[in-house]
């Protein structure tokens, strides 16, 4: 005889919401196990429908419509719908949510247009569309103007994602519009030709926004969140950021980049004036929109283009935490300012050291122009060794002088001759720091490891109390 069967002596409730954690495929197969499992199905609240048929042979739609979707008894609390050519989507969709669906995914595996018209009715807390979506306002003319009176409304709404999905300005202004409880959108593109993100946002309720997109469709952005306490935004430089409202930001990522990089045909003849005023875009309204954050990262872009677009620059009283990613092609020159207008600064982290030699970079790095370099390589070791040692003890104008950092972390080191030159700089400006970690590049060997950690230890730091510390 066999064993005891233990899992079907549990109660329905119990067994539906086990199924509930199941590929909705393997649930459907339970129904043939006995009476007592069809009595179970029901009780399942989270499906997740994809083209595929039952052992049986009827496609999922037609085995979910007839023995659950027929039920008003049935509640769904999540559902996931891949969009296939001839399914009644809009029809399922309306079913769900008529069973009081707290959470809908959408997606589809070729294009597929969704009637807006479909979230009449809803009390949907979270919102995901999706790859190949073409969000209508009308179920089958696309020209049809939006109605605002009879515009869907999203009142329980909290998380709304809209990820390769086209949509217009009018419709996407219409979602946000609508969502008057909504605290976190997710806006992603990952084809020039799709328009998802309108370049507007205006929710006095939004707490968490997400922005990742390949074009921008319109010149300008604007963003009204003054409840907003997360911006995470990587897109093009706009022509023009309007009005930036996010009085309650606390940490910003951005990734902000040209269309095209700046390039100089001489690193040795760089004139700002003349290279910004080729660029179209500024950044300026931007800025002065996140200067009350405590906890700032910018990319190899976002630094490129504050340089070049960026007008004036505030003051960061609050800035805690700044964090920067180098790249051997992009610059340095806003890293002296952004240093000297956060004078409260406490933790400074550099994913690479490496970054383009330019005249702009500052007093913040030992870098020097290719002449200069060319110049130097003449001098002898001990010579260049003992010019660089006097200029760190008399160029007291250094802005890392004032620097207020106590907390310094660099990720990827390799020990390479500039990279010790830059850490020398460091630790011979940064009078108050308190503590350094140095995360070693995967590609330091083991052979090589001492060397590097032994070089770093040697060097001389203007704070008696600093630390180096090894990751």
């Amino acid at each position: 005889m066999g064993g005891k069967d233990s899992i079907s002596n549990l109660p329905d409730e119990v067994l539906g919401k086990i199924l509930s954690l199941l590929p909705t495929k393997l649930v459907v197969s339970t129904w043939v196990l006995s009476k007592r499992w069809r009595n179970v199905f029901p009780l399942v609240d989270t499906f997740d429908h994809r083209p595929t048929t039952t052992p049986g042979g009827p496609s999922f739609v037609s085995f979910i419509s007839k023995h659950i979707f027929l039920k008003p008894s049935t509640h769904i609390k999540k559902f996931s719908l891949t969009c296939q050519p001839g399914e009644h989507s809009n029809c399922l969709i309306q079913t769900v949510l008529e069973r009081g669906c707290l959470e809908l995914h959408v997606q589809c595996n070729l294009t597929h247009s969704l009637g807006i018209i479909v979230f009449e009715r809803n009390t949907l807390v979270k919102l995901t569309l999706s790859d190949g979506l073409h969000l209508c306002n009308h179920k089958q003319n696309f020209d049809v103007r939006v109605d605002l009176d009879r515009a869907p409304y999203f009142p329980s709404l909290r998380s709304l994602s809209l990820g390769a999905v086209s949509v217009g300005a009018d419709l996407f202004k219409l979602l946000i519009w609508h969502c008057p409880v909504l605290e976190e959108l997710f806006i992603r593109d990952d084809d020039a030709d799709l328009s998802t993100w309108q370049g507007f946002v205006s929710s006095e309720s939004l707490k968490r926004l997400v922005v990742s997109v390949v074009n921008l469709p319109n010149d300008d952005v604007w963003l009204f969140a003054p409840a907003l306490v997360f911006l995470d935004y990587s897109s093009c430089v706009p022509c023009y950021f309007g009005e930036v409202v996010l009085d309650s930001l606390v940490e910003a990522r951005l990734d902000v980049r040209f269309w095209e990089s700046p390039t100089d045909d001489d690193d040795d003849d760089d004139d700002d004036d003349d290279v910004c005023g080729y660029f179209d875009g500024d950044v300026t309204n931007l800025v002065a929109g996140i200067s009350n954050i405590t906890t700032l990262h910018l990319s190899p872009n976002s630094l490129e283009v504050f340089h070049w677009c960026c007008k004036t620059m505030p003051v960061f009283n609050n800035l805690l935490r700044l964090s920067i990613e180098s790249d051997k092609e992009k610059g340095w020159q806003i890293v002296p300012l952004l240093l000297n207008k956060s004078p409260n600064l406490q933790t400074l982290v550099i994913k690479g050291l490496v970054h383009k030699v330019t005249n702009g970079c500052g007093d913040v790095c030992p870098c020097n122009p290719s002449k200069r370099r060319k110049k130097r390589k003449r001098m002898m070791k001990e010579e260049e060794k003992e010019v660089e040692e006097d200029e760190d003890e008399d160029d007291t104008s250094c802005c890392l002088w004032t620097c207020q950092v106590k907390f310094l972390e660099i990720s990827g080191y390799r020990g390479t001759r500039r990279e010790h030159k830059q850490m020398r700089h460091f630790l011979g400006k940064l009078k108050y720091l308190e503590t350094v970690n140095v995360g070693l590049h995967q590609e330091v060997k083991s052979l090589s490891y001492l060397r590097v950690t032994s070089d770093l230890k040697k060097l001389r730091s203007v704070s008696p109390t600093s630390q180096i510390h090894f990751l």
